[in-house]
C-alpha cells in the first residue's frame, strides 16, 4: 500500500519490490529497482511540488525504469510516452482523426450506412479525439505517473511546446476549442541522454537529478535483486570483472566515452547464470566471456583484443 504523509500526500520509499515474474496491468513484465537515497528524495520532491522531475545520466542506468518502480510501488496508473526524432508535443496530448470525421460526413450526407442514432456522435467534433498519454493522464480520477522518455531526440522546439502543459496543467484542443485541465496533477518523469542542451524556460518548471552510476556494493545488490538465490561468489567476480572493464573503458575513453551499463550487467549476468557455476568461474578468469554483450562497438572489440593480447 503506498504510504502517504500530511494531507494524503504520496511518499515513495523505493522499498516496495514486485515478486519474480510479475507484470503489470499492460503485461510487461516488472524487475526490482533499487534507488539510492537521493533519488528518492528527488522522487518525493517532485510529488510534494507537483513539478516534472527531469532525470539525466549515463544510457543503461535505471533513468527510464524509475517511472514504472514508483507507479508500482504506489500502486497509480502508468503512462508512458517514447520520444522518437519526429514527435511534436501535441502526440501526448491528443490526435485528431480528420480523416475518420470527413469519411463520416461525406457517408452523412449522402445517406449511406448512417444509423439515426449515429447522427449526433458524428455531429459532435470531439468524437475524434484520441487522447495521448499525457491527455489520457489529464482526464484521469486517479493520478497518474508518465514517463516522457529521451526527450533530447525530438526537435529543440519540443520542450518549448509542452511550457504550458507542465506549468498550469491545462492545455487546447485546437480543432475542438475544448479546453482540457487535469483532473488531478500527474507525476511526470521526464529523461535526456544529453544529446541536447533543453531550453532554460523547460529547465525552470523542472526538477533535476542526475542518477548516479551505481556503487560495487549497490551493483551486487541489484544482481542479487534481479537474480535471487544466486551463487554469491559468481555474482561478485562477475560485478568485479564488469568493473574492471568499465574502468579500462573510462581510461580509454575518457568520461564522455561510452561504458558499459547497469542494463548491460544484467544481461551479461543473464547469460552467465545459464552454465555450471564452476564452468562460468573458471570463464571470468580468462578470456572475457560472451563479449559480445558487453562490447557494443567494433572499436571496442579492438581494443580490449590489444590491451588483453598475451594476457588471458
Amino acid at each position: 500500500m503506498a504510504k502517504t504523509i500530511g494531507t494524503n500526500q504520496l511518499e515513495y520509499t523505493g522499498k516496495v519490490q514486485p515478486q519474480a515474474g510479475e507484470r503489470d496491468a499492460s503485461g510487461q513484465l516488472l524487475y526490482p529497482y533499487l534507488p539510492n537515497e537521493e533519488l528518492i528524495e528527488a522522487v518525493n520532491l517532485a510529488i510534494y511540488l507537483e513539478r516534472p522531475l527531469l532525470l539525466k545520466g549515463e544510457p543503461g542506468c535505471g533513468k527510464t525504469r524509475l517511472a514504472r518502480a514508483v507507479a508500482y510501488e504506489l500502486n497509480l496508473p502508468f503512462e508512458a510516452w517514447y520520444i522518437k526524432s519526429t514527435s511534436r508535443a501535441k502526440d501526448g496530448l491528443y490526435n485528431y482523426d480528420a480523416v475518420s470525421r470527413l469519411r463520416d460526413a461525406q457517408l452523412a450526407a449522402t445517406n449511406r450506412i448512417i444509423k439515426d442514432e449515429d447522427i449526433p456522435r458524428i455531429s459532435d467534433p470531439t468524437t475524434y479525439v484520441q487522447w495521448g498519454p499525457l491527455g489520457r493522464a489529464f482526464g484521469s480520477d486517479r493520478r497518474t505517473v508518465v514517463l516522457i522518455d529521451e526527450i533530447d531526440k525530438a526537435d529543440i522546439d519540443f520542450p518549448n511546446d509542452l511550457l504550458l502543459e507542465l506549468d498550469e496543467q491545462r492545455f487546447i484542443v485546437e480543432e475542438t476549442a475544448q479546453e482540457v485541465h487535469s483532473k488531478v496533477v500527474p507525476i511526470v518523469f521526464i529523461t535526456s541522454n544529453d544529446e541536447k542542451d533543453l531550453p532554460d524556460a523547460f529547465l525552470r518548471r523542472c526538477l533535476f537529478h542526475y542518477v548516479e552510476f551505481p556503487s560495487v556494493e549497490r551493483l551486487v545488490e541489484i544482481v542479487n535483486a534481479q537474480f535471487p538465490a544466486s551463487p554469491q561468489a559468481l555474482v561478485d567476480k562477475s560485478v568485479a570483472r564488469f568493473l574492471t572493464l568499465r574502468e579500462k573503458m573510462a581510461k580509454d575513453k575518457g568520461e564522455a566515452g561510452k561504458k558499459v551499463s547497469t542494463s548491460e550487467l544484467i544481461d551479461w549476468f543473464r547469460v552467465l547464470r545459464r552454465y555450471p557455476e564452476d564452468e562460468v568461474l573458471t570463464k571470468l578468469d580468462g578470456k572475457l566471456p560472451y563479449a559480445g554483450v558487453l562490447l557494443k562497438t567494433w572499436d571496442d572489440h579492438i581494443r580490449y583484443l590489444r590491451q588483453n593480447r598475451g594476457r588471458e
